[in-house]
Parts: structure tokens; C-alpha cells; sequence
């Protein structure tokens, strides 16, 4: 598709500085840009490009004093970053937007679909679930049993909800994800074999909630493992059953967080991160990547590292300690030296 400097500025509230008919197509990088094509400057590192670019139009701030001319049109925002956030997401939106039902797919009898829904093909849809509106199932999508589906949800090729789970409205599930499989639960018996223990509980997934592809969510053993509103998780994510995640919590890639851990609202937790089970952490608790929390944090706002983990302060002074630990150790060899000569003087 195809929009005007004007159509764009008007989307942004911005002024137009050349050509309000110039006409884009496509988003670019600032030096990668063509005609045709949109971009924007928001860090003055990349204002080198700006007057080389080949874009026919770029997004800048109103503050931004060119030294030397622009050949492209520019669209002046009070924040160039912010701005050019909104156009990508209306650009995704356009993009994703699809409306019809592709050919095979299976739509179990009793189930519910809500209205405008793109159902691509290899679609399963189980028994008595319910689908909302304006639902966007890609292909290879399996939706088990009884499953509650919000409005506006959008699950990408490959995703897998098992039986009895919700998932709200304004959702995305990335491709590969697997929401409500079995929690990791085996009693271990006399002859050293594994007893499995039954889950039967779900996942219940709140609204504006995003997860990244093949993030992992298993059912409760009973009742729910619970992801509150607005939490965004990244790629390749484990999370166990009964686990809780508080609202609007953030998680990067790579962390396994075990079974029955209630996690606070708020919370910013780094990629390669482990927490072990049945833990409580407060609201606003900042953990950095690869740390290993095997205690609870009862503090609201702390913010830890190391593994295991523990108050940012402590680790950053012990971390220097430790770099310097080869220096310590030889000096205080010298100081052992030093002492046995003091007490054994040779003789003259």
C-alpha cells in the first residue's frame, strides 16, 4: 500500500517540511533508504545519513537543525522514536490483517468462532471452545478442548493451546508456542522408577499479554498457572505449572522459572535467568541475566545478580574483589613470607 507525506503526518500529528504528495511504500534503515521508502532520525550518530539517504521521506524531531540540505521530505514529530514506534506498529497491523477461512482445516462442531476471523490452513479447533472476534489462528495453530480464545488474539503458525486453558483479548502468541502441556511432576518410587502425577489444571493467560516463539507454559497440577495482563515474554521462556507472573512484568530469553513461584507486578528479570520453585518475589524486582534465585525476595524494588543471586551493591564490590583475587593472593603470600622471617631471623 501505498501513503502521502500528508497521510503520514496526519497519522502522526507532524508538519510537513517538502513534497505533501510524495509517496512511500515500504520502511527503511536511514542509510539503507530508497526512494519510496520511510525512515526516521531520532539519534544524532545517524545524522550523517540524513543528507545522503535515498528515502523519499524521514520522521524527525521538530528540535532537529539540518547543516546542509535534504533532498528528502521531512515530517517534523515532537519524538522521532515514538512516532516512528507507531507507524511500525500500523505497518504490522496491515501487514497481519487477514479475514478468511483457508482450506483444510478443522472446526470441531460445538466450538464458537466470534466474527472476522482468519483461520489459515491445518487450523484444529476442539470441542466446545470459543473463539473471540477478530481472531488470527496461522497455520499448523492446534487449539485443544474447551479453550476460551479473547478478542483481537493473534496466535502465529505452530501454536499449541491444550484443553480448558484461556488466553484473553489483545493477546500475541508467537510461533511454536505451547501453552498448558504437563507440569514437570513424577514421585519418585521404591525400585527407583517415576511415578507421573496427573495434571489436570490449565493456564490461564490475561489480556495484552505477548510471549515470544517456543516459550513454554505448563497447566497446573491443579488450578492455574496464572500469566496476569500485560506481561511480555521473551523466546524460549519455561514456565512451570502453578506458576504465577504478576502484572506487566517483563522477561527475556532463556529463563526457566520452576513450579508454585509466585512472581510480583512489575518486574524485570534479564535473559539465562533460573528460579527455582515455590518462591515469592515482590513487585518491582530487577534480576540480571544469568543470575540464580534459590531464595525468596521480599523486598519491592530490589535488585540483584550472581548466582546465587543477591543485592546488586554487595555483587559489583564483590565481583572487583574477585577480579583482583590472583593480586590478593600473591600479596598475602609475601605478607606469610614476611612474617616467618620476622620470627626466624638468620643468624649473623
Amino acid at each position: 500500500m501505498e501513503f502521502t507525506a500528508q497521510q503520514i503526518a496526519d497519522l502522526l500529528e507532524g508538519t510537513i517540511e517538502g513534497n505533501a504528495q510524495v509517496k512511500v511504500s515500504r520502511l527503511a534503515k536511514i542509510e539503507e533508504g530508497e526512494p519510496g521508502t520511510l525512515t526516521f532520525l531520532a539519534n544524532p550518530k545517524y545524522e550523517e545519513f540524513i543528507y545522503t539517504t535515498g528515502a523519499s521521506l524521514v520522521v524527525v524531531n521538530e528540535s532537529f537543525a539540518p547543516e546542509k540540505p535534504i533532498a528528502a521530505t521531512l515530517v517534523r514529530v515532537k519524538d522521532a522514536y515514538k512516532s516512528f514506534a507507531v507507524l511500525l506498529d500500523t505497518y504490522n497491523k496491515i501487514q497481519q490483517k487477514k479475514a478468511s477461512r483457508e482450506e483444510p482445516h478443522y472446526l470441531a462442531p460445538s466450538a464458537k468462532i466470534g466474527e472476522n476471523p482468519y483461520i489459515g490452513a491445518f487450523v484444529y479447533v476442539g470441542e466446545n471452545s470459543e473463539i473471540g472476534d477478530n481472531v488470527r489462528l496461522y497455520p499448523g495453530v492446534y487449539i485443544g478442548d474447551n479453550v476460551k480464545i479473547g478478542s483481537n488474539t493473534t496466535l502465529f503458525p505452530g501454536v499449541k493451546v491444550y484443553a480448558d486453558c484461556i488466553i484473553g483479548n489483545h493477546c500475541t502468541l508467537h510461533a511454536g508456542v505451547v501453552v498448558g502441556g504437563d507440569g514437570f511432576g513424577f514421585a519418585p518410587q521404591d525400585d527407583t522408577n517415576y511415578l507421573k502425577v496427573a495434571q489436570i489444571g490449565n493456564v490461564i493467560i490475561e489480556d495484552h499479554v505477548e510471549i515470544g516463539s517456543n516459550t513454554t507454559i505448563d497447566r497446573a497440577t491443579l488450578g492455574s498457572t496464572i500469566i496476569r495482563k500485560g506481561v511480555k515474554l521473551d523466546n524460549l521462556i519455561q514456565v512451570a505449572h502453578n506458576v504465577e507472573i504478576g502484572e506487566h512484568t517483563v522477561i527475556a530469553a532463556q529463563t526457566g522459572i520452576a513450579g508454585s513461584t509466585k512472581i510480583g507486578r512489575f518486574c524485570m528479570i534479564g535473559g539465562q535467568v533460573g528460579i527455582v520453585g515455590h518462591l515469592v518475589i515482590a513487585d518491582k524486582v530487577k534480576i540480571a541475566a544469568q543470575s540464580g534465585i534459590g531464595s525468596p525476595i521480599t523486598r519491592e524494588g530490589e535488585i540483584v545478580q550472581g548466582s546465587p543471586a543477591f543485592g546488586i551493591g554487595d555483587y559489583k564490590k564483590s565481583y572487583v574483589g574477585f577480579r583482583r583475587l590472583p593480586e590478593i593472593l600473591a600479596r598475602l603470600e609475601e605478607l606469610e613470607k614476611l612474617v616467618k622471617e620476622s620470627q626466624f631471623p638468620h643468624n649473623g
